[in-house]
């Protein structure tokens, strides 16, 4: 079943609940924002102090930064991590194909005000899979004359019994480019976070295991090879305005990802698809 809910501001989003598990995606942003096992904790972290606003990106679950990761590269007002997390997404379809299992379609595509800030012609489509397991499919469709670069990320932020208690498998031996410090590392062993932590992996080889105290969550890429580890840590976190100054204790972001020389380009015509199942 799926119900088109708001919140009192109106601010609009679906929520899909079968015999497998619960989930809610605003329709600003196409954005995942809670998702749970039925009888089971939520997969997702989310502020308490998200805004759901128009304009505004939602802090946890999963925002989808897209066609580029961070600041823009060369104009530094245009929207943190592209706009296709901001922009209202149209819902397409939602399909039960039984009891355990949902699926929802969504559609994002130039419009005007997508000119402004990209001056590409493009149709986006996110494809979630509410079940036993998670999977969200984002295929981008260049419908320009031109190739384009994307660099993209399924920016998911698990939800973590505490900072302290998780490690992430999977890693090892593999490069990275470390964003605080500007430097390129290779990854020794497992990543435990100690501190603020934001790396971008590449030449990933999929899945990554997220082990907590209390369970283990399996991050699986397709159509990536490269993928982001985030947590702000005290300093950043008590800076922002949508996150608890505590909130980096619970929270870590295992983001399926096209950065750096896995960036994509696209031709006229041509599709990339990334995904992420987590199960």
């Amino acid at each position: 079943m799926a119900e088109h809910k708001k919140f009192e501001n109106g601010f609009e989003y679906i929520e899909v609940t079968n015999k497998s598990a619960r989930a809610r995606i605003a329709l600003q942003g196409a954005h995942l924002f809670h998702y749970e096992r039925v009888g089971g904790k939520p997969f997702l972290w989310l502020s308490e102090t998200s805004f759901f606003e128009e304009g505004k990106a939602i802090r946890g679950g999963i925002p989808i930064c897209w066609p580029w990761f961070g600041k823009h590269a060369t104009e530094p007002g245009l929207p943190q991590h592209g706009f296709a997390r901001i922009f209202v997404w149209q819902l397409l379809e939602v399909n039960a194909t039984d009891a355990y299992s949902t699926e929802v379609t969504l559609q994002l595509k130039t419009s005007a005000e997508s000119l402004q800030l990209w001056p590409y012609r493009f149709e986006l489509l996110l494809h979630i899979t509410v079940s036993r397991t998670l999977t969200i499919t984002l295929t981008t469709k260049n419908r320009d004359e031109h190739p384009f670069k994307i660099i993209s990320a399924l920016h998911s932020y698990f939800a973590v019994s505490g900072i302290d208690n998780v490690y992430v498998e999977g890693l090892a031996n593999t490069p990275y480019f470390d964003a605080l410090t500007k430097e390129n590392r290779v990854q020794q062993g497992r990543v435990h976070i100690t501190e603020e932590v934001d790396r971008i992996y590449q030449n990933v080889h999929y899945p990554l295991i997220l082990h907590d105290r209390d369970r283990t969550l399996q991050v699986d890429g397709q159509g990536s090879s490269s993928a982001v580890v985030w947590n702000p840590w005290i300093d950043k976190c008590a800076g922002m305005g949508d996150m608890p100054d505590d909130g980096y204790k619970t929270m870590l972001c295992i983001e399926t990802a096209n950065a750096l020389q896995d960036a994509q380009m696209p031709a006229p015509g041509e599709e990339h698809t990334l995904t992420a199942v987590i199960s």
